[in-house]
């Protein structure tokens, strides 16, 4: 019970700190037509696309991780969704932290799939909620990998290049451990309770 609490109130805290940074660059950048240049190009670049993405995409891997914590069946299910909430908050905090630097605002939602996903997950239950977060969580990371690795090796913007290099060997973790979860089927219907 504890760790749900510290949980909610870890990601209650990383939503209310995106939201607060949020609010103070956009209150630097308003009325200010003479933003640097650099942070104009920094905006419109590939490397700004990455950060929004990477942002969203954190945010949803917290999100749906602490409800694999509380709701999943298999208990590797829900030691791997408080692994997500664990890595994906620290990861989070990074970010913000070189967008900050950058003067650039993250979203502080979900995008539209990935909130469509945590709306199915949540009407789920036991092997049907298992085998739908560990599903969409290798595709997920499969994907997120390739992202990560193509920043690392082609971003243009020297702080976000380093972010997504120190990123890659924990996305490449988890994508390695949940799909061991999944060769392991921890949905059997002999396993459930």
């Amino acid at each position: 019970m504890n760790g749900v609490v510290k949980t909610c109130l870890g990601a209650a805290a990383m939503t209310a700190l995106l939201a607060l940074c949020s609010i103070s660059v956009k209150a630097q950048n308003t009325g200010n037509p003479q933003m640097d240049t650099g942070t104009q190009k920094m905006m419109k670049s590939a490397d700004a696309t990455f950060a929004m993405k990477a942002a969203q995409g954190g945010l949803a891997e917290v999100q749906l991780g602490q409800l694999a914590a509380q709701k999943a069946n298999s208990p590797e299910v829900k030691a791997f969704g408080q692994h997500m909430v664990d890595d994906h908050t620290k990861a989070n905090n990074q970010l913000m932290s070189v967008a900050q630097g950058e003067n650039m605002t993250l979203p502080t939602t979900m995008n539209a799939k990935d909130q469509a996903e945590y709306e199915k997950l949540q009407g789920l239950s036991g092997n049907a909620f298992d085998r739908e977060y560990v599903s969409f969580m290798v595709k997920d990371h499969e994907q997120d990998v390739k992202e990560f690795q193509k920043e690392a090796s082609h971003g243009q913007d020297t702080q976000m290049k380093n972010f997504a290099k120190q990123t890659v060997p924990v996305l490449k973790e988890h994508l390695s451990r949940i799909r061991s979860i999944q060769g392991q089927n921890p949905t059997n219907p002999a396993e459930q309770h």
